[in-house]
């Protein structure tokens, strides 16, 4: 059984792109090449790993075991040649972590500061995903850990509870429900609103069970950071989904009314995630045991 990274890369390629010849071109490969290698890979592990349609490919059974092995080893790979060229910039080691919105702006940069102030030599690479696209990562090998919402996690993947946190309307103090202790998120259909920017993985969350609940917010103004949006809201530009953390922090400087949703959707545990915490490279187990203390 005789293969290369190249052959590897090449299967990753072709099964994202769903084209032998889309697959080659993003490697930078010949098509003729590139076919001979798929060619070779089935021969190699005597099974069929495509289904050749008339537009493009699918993968057989064997091909999608293939995938998650191959990527698996890249990842490795490439965490290796990222721990070794590090010895040469001063960097020795680094951790690829994805993390959806509430855990980069509220939950996450002081537990990550004091790590890296005690760890001189380890980088942190880390990347805003929506909590499903983080578990789709962390499952497919593409990441060492996640943080991400537990309702967003297959049971496979291994995770510990960090921090626990609401969505939670605010409105200025004249503003509607300012007298309401709890709503249901479907009463606030007729209000505008002031939103995250649509890229951000918490607005997607957010956008996805408005949907399901037949609703289409009008948004007055998205911005990228719960301050900004807390001080339109103060201003009575519109409401506003937030986390309660960043609710908590901004109504001590602002005129804001703080409102509870009763949907299940928005009551959220944050998790510290990993394929195995065991099999994980040593900076990123010394990462996980930093975060087990600092988890609330």
């Amino acid at each position: 059984m005789r293969f290369d990274l190249v052959d590897l890369q090449l299967f990753i390629a072709v099964a994202d792109q769903r084209s032998i010849t889309r697959g080659a071109e993003r490697s930078h490969l010949a098509l003729a090449s590139a076919s001979a290698r798929i060619k070779g890979l089935e021969d190699a592990l005597g099974v069929a790993l495509l289904k050749r349609l008339r537009r493009g490919v699918e993968l057989t059974a064997a091909g999608e075991s293939l995938l998650d092995h191959a990527r698996l080893v890249i990842h490795q790979v490439d965490a290796m040649r990222g721990d070794l060229a590090g010895f040469a910039s001063g960097v020795r080691a680094s951790v690829h972590f994805l993390a959806n919105t509430s855990g980069l702006s509220e939950h996450l940069p002081k537990a990550l500061a004091g790590f890296l102030r005690e760890h001189r030599d380890v980088a942190i690479d880390i990347e805003e995903r929506e909590s499903t696209d983080i578990a789709a990562a962390i499952t497919a090998g593409a990441a060492d850990l996640g943080f991400a919402a537990e309702h967003a996690l297959p049971d496979h993947i291994e995770r510990f509870v960090f921090s626990e946190d609401r969505l939670t309307l605010v409105t200025s103090k004249r503003g509607p429900f300012a007298g309401r202790r709890q709503i249901d998120f479907q009463e606030a259909n007729d209000c505008e609103f002031v939103g995250l920017t649509s890229a951000t993985a918490l607005q997607m969350h957010i956008s996805k069970h408005a949907a399901r609940l037949g609703m289409r917010p009008h948004y007055r103004a998205r911005l990228r950071d719960f301050d900004a949006i807390c001080q339109l809201v103060s201003a009575d530009v519109g409401v506003a989904l937030v986390p309660e953390s960043a609710a908590r922090r901004c109504a001590k400087l602002m005129p804001l009314a703080m409102v509870r949703l009763r949907d299940t959707w928005a009551n959220r545990r944050l998790v510290i995630c990993a394929r195995s915490f065991k099999a994980l490279p040593r900076p990123a187990k010394m990462l996980v045991e930093h975060l087990r203390t600092a988890a609330v």
